[in-house]
């Protein structure tokens, strides 16, 4: 049995997404045996993101300023924006290197079993800057919440910006994906979003 204050440590870090109890030993004790300043550094690193970060102003991305340095870009084309569910989403896709528009987070879905209602989604701001905007493009997950969501969207921006072009990305197999591994969602859209060879 460890001492308690480690057995605590143990159990905040298994509070994180994909770490279990023997990666939790091991960060606990690992963190244990580093010099003080080492540990001292890494809780400061924890407490600057709880006080420092928030939702940026214009598109509800994660930022220590007033807005995210994509939203403060000027070299990009703020008249695409790609519609995404959370933060790590913009991640993923600006690795791509493959975007040059802004983004809007919604920070959830639409779900009814969850009672995430449209309301409690961050529309207002994106229904404000679409009416700026030659194209939306709604990226959200090929689940069914994600395409309930998509699907709302697409309603709401066609009502509330007469004329806006609004895409949705592409959603199918992945490289080196199995046809018999794949879900009926995705063969599905794999299916429907087929490209000329």
């Amino acid at each position: 049995m460890y001492p308690s204050s480690l057995q605590a440590l143990i159990e905040a870090f298994r509070t994180l997404p994909g770490v279990g109890e023997k990666t939790a030993e091991r960060y606990a004790l690992m963190i244990a045996e580093q010099p003080h300043e080492e540990t001292e550094r890494f809780a400061q690193a924890l407490l600057n993101v709880k006080d420092n970060l928030h939702r940026c102003s214009v598109c509800g991305n994660l930022t220590d300023g007033e807005q995210c340095g994509i939203c403060k870009d000027t070299d990009r084309n703020h008249r695409q924006i790609f519609v995404v569910q959370s933060p790590k989403d913009v991640l993923a896709m600006e690795k791509t290197s493959e975007y040059n528009g802004v983004y809007h987070v919604l920070n959830g879905l639409i779900s009814s079993s969850k009672g995430v209602m449209p309301e409690d989604l961050n529309l207002q701001g994106l229904l404000e800057r679409a009416k700026d905007a030659d194209e939306v493009i709604l990226a959200t997950s090929a689940t069914m919440d994600g395409e309930t969501t998509a699907m709302y969207l697409d309603r709401l921006l066609k009502k509330e910006c007469p004329g806006i072009l609004v895409t949705r990305i592409a959603h199918g197999l992945p490289a080196g994906g199995m046809l018999d591994y794949a879900d009926e969602i995705t063969l599905s859209h794999a299916l429907s979003d087929r490209k000329t060879m």
